[in-house]
């Protein structure tokens, strides 16, 4: 679809939302209904992943259901190779490619402000690099101009980088980022889970749907081909490795972000000022995570540039490589920041590699609500809405959960 043609798109939606009217499906909206219909009429992948039961439960997909079939879906592939419908055929059913068309719809049409949607279309490997890079020639310059050069070359920070960016001044710069990437992540999704709760039922969450929705997220259920042997990637043998490297980036975030968090408690709680070093337990959380974190990454960048084209989107794929690339140069520039300034000879390249360590990672905080970030947070709010959908009775008691 060309800039004209999205404007145009936009502007229509816009004005059917001023006077009331039911937006009509795009075509991405439109390919997955029609998947879906034969999809319906066919149930050979009936037991392959969450998509299909829940497809079993409706006799016609309107938008709300296409949006939430959509990020219900976990793209594995198995359903693409298993299909007798499936391209060459005329009836040219794919569903992984449908749907990853409409999630990177609804991650546009949920974003918050809704004006940032279009980041989500330029929000690149490109953009993601280069933004690094003004990031931490800005940072450089604000220490050049406090301390001059010297600042960043050749004096000696006592292995400490908070004497070149105090830790107060590190807070004042990164939590704005922060909280406006968690109110704009949080303001998108309480939009999709509003339009999605009545398709899916309407029923609250109750427990038992929220634990077995957070056991299936821990888990990467669905990404185990819906037998336990894995992914498709570029051919039709299954393999493990694509839920291992998501394993290992997911994992590997989460203990990088409790190790920051220990530490903040560390340093207001008790008093306890950073840097930590091992085997301190932030250092350790920290150490752990970021070396997962960047197999995992590393992983996941092979993977993608192996991925059968027919598999997913491959618009989205300049935005795949930016988040994986930006995850992985934060976990690297981390690990190299604290074996630098453990090692006394190297203390000239602490500060620049500092730069460019708090320019990585503002860049992945300014670009989370508008990249590929939003699919765990809109594939967690799908897998609540099914398991708490799947425990009502069938309203055309057709399949099975």
């Amino acid at each position: 679809m060309s800039s004209l043609e999205a404007l145009q798109e936009l502007t229509r939606d816009a004005r059917a939302l001023a006077l009331g009217e039911v937006i009509p499906p795009s075509a991405a909206e439109s390919e997955v209904a029609r998947v879906m219909q034969i999809c319906n009429a066919c149930r050979y992948c009936e037991g392959f992943c969450a998509v299909f039961p829940a497809m079993t439960r409706r006799l016609e997909f309107l938008k709300a259901d296409v949006h939430y079939l959509a990020n219900l879906c976990h793209n594995c592939g198995a359903c693409l190779h298993a299909c007798q419908y499936a391209p060459p055929h005329e009836f040219a059913v794919n569903v992984p490619q449908a749907m990853a068309r409409v999630r990177g719809q609804t991650y546009h049409d949920y974003a918050w402000p809704l004006a940032l949607g279009q980041l989500y279309k330029r929000n690149g490997l490109t953009l993601s690099l280069a933004l690094v890079a003004a990031l931490t020639l800005f940072l450089a310059l604000a220490a050049a101009l406090k301390g001059g050069w010297g600042a960043l070359w050749g004096v000696d920070l006592g292995a400490n980088f908070y004497h070149l960016f105090p830790h107060n001044l590190m807070v004042g710069l990164f939590a704005p980022i922060f909280l406006f990437a968690v109110l704009a992540l949080a303001m998108g999704v309480r939009g999709f889970w509003r339009d999605v709760k009545p398709a899916t039922s309407g029923a609250d969450v109750s427990d038992a749907a929220a634990s077995e929705a957070a056991h299936d997220v821990l888990r990467l259920k669905y990404l185990d081909g819906g037998h336990g042997d894995g992914c498709n990637n570029e051919d039709d043998a299954f393999s493990l490795t694509r839920r291992r490297c998501h394993h290992l980036t997911f994992y590997g975030f989460l203990l990088c972000f409790a190790a920051t968090s220990l530490a903040t408690v560390y340093h207001y709680a008790f008093g306890w000022v950073a840097p930590y070093d091992l085997p301190s337990l932030p250092k350790i959380l920290g150490a752990v995570g970021g070396a997962s974190l960047m197999l995992g990454t590393a992983g996941l960048w092979r993977l993608n540039l192996r991925r059968h084209p027919l598999q997913g989107d491959a618009a989205q794929k300049p935005m795949d490589l930016g988040f994986i690339a930006l995850l992985f140069l934060v976990a690297a520039s981390g690990l190299a920041l604290w074996l630098v300034r453990i090692t006394p000879a190297a203390t000239p390249a602490l500060a620049l590699l500092l730069c460019l360590h708090l320019g990585a990672v503002m860049a992945l905080f300014a670009t989370m609500p508008y990249g590929k970030f939003a699919h765990g947070i809109f594939r967690t709010a799908a897998l609540l809405r099914h398991n708490t959908e799947k425990r009502r009775p069938n309203p055309i008691g057709l399949g099975s959960d």
